[in-house]
Formats: C-alpha cells, structure tokens, sequence
C-alpha cells in the first residue's frame, strides 16, 4: 500500500480524492453563503455560527486544512516532477485535446490559494479569533458575521474585484479538476468522459457564478 501511494498513479489518485473532497466542501460553502441573498442576514448569522461552534466542524475543520494542504503539496509534485521528466506541464489529455486550464492548472491553483490566504484572513480568522461584533438573538447573542460580510463587500470594492476574480480563476480550475478527478479514480472511458466534461461545467458554473454574485448583489444593494 505504502508503494501505491509512492508512485505516480498513487499520488495522482490521492490528489484526486482530496480534490473530490474539497468540492464537496465548496457546494456546503457555497449553500451557507447563498443564505447571505436572504431577508436581514438572521438566516446566515444563525447558519453561520452554527456553523464555527458545532463540535462536529472542530473535526471536520482540520481535516479540511490538511485536505487543502495535501492537494497544495501533490498538486506541486506531480508538477514539478512532471517538468523535470518532460518539457510538458499537468494534465490528462494529449497536447491537441487539452483546454488551457487542464495545461495550467498549477497556475489556476497558484491563485486560488493567494486568494484562500487574503479570504480566510478577512472572514475566517476574524470569526474565529477575532472581534466581531456581536447582536441579541433570543435568550443570547450571536456574532454578526453578515455585518462583517457585507460591511467588507460595500466599503472595498477591490475586494469586490478580487472576490470576482477568484471565482473566475476556481471556475477554469474546476472544469479540468472535476472530470480529470473522477477519470483517475476509474471512469476513464470515453463515454464517461464526455459526460463528466458536461457535468463539471454545470458545476463549475453554479459554484463559481454562486460565489461570484454575492459581491455583485451587495454592490448591487448599497452602490446602485
């Protein structure tokens, strides 16, 4: 088992997995940030902090980190030894076949993560360690995490642009990762493969074009 893991088709297996599995994490991501479209932001402000204080997301927000970190790191050495055994980057389908982000998926993934890093330290971390104001809510309080939100989204526009810019850069990395994943873990044949193409291009699109609206609606409802 160790050997598998160790050879080529093991780490590109693995990095498939993780992959799979940070897009599940993005469709639950982006189904907690839709509620942010809805009434005063009470629904998300319960959501979201249900969320950051639920025992079970203590377990499952490590895993998660280490995902990132795993895919991150594979993802670099699946590349660089890639490059060093041939003059050809990552991808799957031969060179006529292969869209631009199957042949720069390094770079997509490159920009993702400056933009992971800049997004965590505006909401995550705030969130988590922080001093996020906090409103009443029943018998108790809850941290304004919609404040926080939208407050970010109606003062900076650039971060507006960059929010934008990162769901455009998370789609071409999706339309290649999302059928490239499922082919490496075993449904390579080509009737399948045109069928995931399909899909992964719905999918990319409801998630990156759902990411993407959130920062057009706020400028939309405090700009214009």
């Amino acid at each position: 088992m160790s050997k598998f893991f160790t050879s080529s088709i093991g780490q590109k297996f693995f990095m498939s997995i993780t992959g799979l599995f940070l897009m599940m994490f993005l469709m639950v991501h982006l189904t907690i940030n839709s509620l942010l479209l809805f009434g005063d932001g009470e629904l998300f402000n319960v959501a979201a902090n249900f969320m950051s204080s639920n025992p079970i997301m203590k377990v499952i927000e490590p895993i998660l980190a280490l995902g990132f970190i795993l895919h991150i790191i594979y993802a670099g050495y699946i590349t660089l030894k890639n490059k060093m055994a041939r003059p050809q980057g990552y991808k799957v389908a031969s060179k006529s076949e292969a869209s631009w982000a199957s042949k720069n998926m390094f770079i997509l993934g490159g920009l993702i993560l400056i933009f992971l890093v800049i997004h965590i330290t505006n909401f995550f971390w705030k969130v988590k360690f922080g001093t996020v104001a906090t409103i009443p809510y029943g018998d108790g309080e809850l941290h304004d995490v919609y404040g926080l939100v939208a407050g970010i989204f109606k003062v900076w526009l650039w971060y507006d642009v960059l929010y934008i810019l990162g769901a455009i850069f998370l789609f071409l990395h999706l339309t290649h990762g999302f059928w490239s994943a499922f082919q490496t873990i075993g449904w390579g044949n080509e009737k399948w493969t045109l069928r995931l193409k399909v899909v992964s291009y719905i999918y990319a699109i409801i998630v990156a074009g759902g990411f993407a609206f959130i920062p057009l609606y706020f400028l939309i409802k405090y700009i214009v």
